[in-house]
């Protein structure tokens, strides 16, 4: 293979399995984390040296999705290198579990900022190109949380239920581009997002629920016993998603993988009624046109 893929989130989890996995089926891969200098430097080099080791073309570069100058640098680095980006992976994010009357409006922002906001300005950076080069493909690592929700995950839940909102317009509006765009929903994988869940900063409205709050340790213990067990999958089942999503021919991938065996009974009825309606959407606002992704004459030969 030599499609350029460029990945946010990619020190560790699904990120860093997809920078590894793709490079090593000979893709160009642009693998992106923040503080390459300071907190992810342990990352940032064992990943460039195992690339190097490896022959890879895989390079690391420090982006924080949270910023627009540094997603346009990266970006536009990327595009410098390998003249063109055909894939951008938009995995960056972080979870919060708690009591949703207890986070404050602060904690809500910083949350967008990486959940929603950043896969926007990671899209906007990438897509002119993708447009002018007529193909592409955006991955929005969602969640089985952004189509259900989850007591005392209100926070993320509507920080994913965005974003779907989001790459489903996306795939709407850029087909006749021949730029498509794709949600991944996840369910539970030992990652280390599981460890690192923010918690509510006021921690008075906890303390006014009493023992009405008691649920939220309840869903935490869910997500902890599930990073325990040997039966929990890694991220291999999500990144096998990413690349049967990249290898499928342009018109022919779904809008909604989930790859998650736990979880596909749940939401792969809803996801299919959830398709039927988007043909009926586009039926009454007269865009049925916009169902049809337009192939490049490149990619249909």
């Amino acid at each position: 293979m030599n499609g350029v893929v460029f990945i946010t989130g990619a020190s560790t989890g699904f990120g860093r399995a997809a920078a590894e996995t793709l490079a090593r089926r000979g893709y160009t891969v642009f693998a992106t984390m923040r503080n390459c200098s300071g907190s992810n430097a342990l990352h940032c080099a064992a990943l460039q040296s195992l690339a190097s080791k490896e022959g890879w073309r895989l390079q690391v570069q420090d982006l924080d999705v949270t910023n627009d100058d540094s997603v346009s640098k990266a970006v536009e680095a990327a595009l410098e290198k390998a003249g063109r980006i055909d894939v951008a992976i938009n995995n960056a994010g972080v979870g919060a579990l708690g009591l949703t009357e207890a986070y404050t409006i602060e904690q809500f922002k910083r949350l967008f900022e990486v959940n929603l906001f950043g896969a926007a300005r990671v899209n906007r950076a990438v897509l002119p190109s993708m447009r002018r080069q007529r193909s592409g493909l955006l991955i929005h690592v969602s969640s089985a949380a952004g189509r259900v929700v989850l007591p005392a995950m209100a926070v993320y839940c509507a920080s994913k239920f965005a974003l779907e909102a989001m790459a489903d317009a996306y795939r709407f509006e850029l087909a006749p581009f021949g730029v498509d765009s794709v949600v991944v929903e996840p369910g539970i994988h030992r990652t280390p997002i599981l460890e690192n869940f923010t918690a509510p900063a006021d921690q008075i409205r906890v303390a006014d629920y009493g023992a009405a709050a008691e649920y939220a340790a309840r869903v935490k213990s869910v997500f902890d016993a599930a990073n325990e067990a040997p039966e929990t999958p890694g991220p291999e089942p999500v990144v096998d998603a990413f690349v049967n999503l990249i290898e499928t021919p342009a018109g022919q991938r779904p809008f909604r993988t989930v790859p998650t065996a736990m979880v596909q009974p749940l939401l792969n009825p809803y996801n299919a009624a959830a398709a039927d309606l988007r043909q009926a959407v586009a039926q009454i606002f007269n865009v049925q046109e916009l169902l049809v992704l337009q192939r490049s004459a490149e990619a249909k030969g």
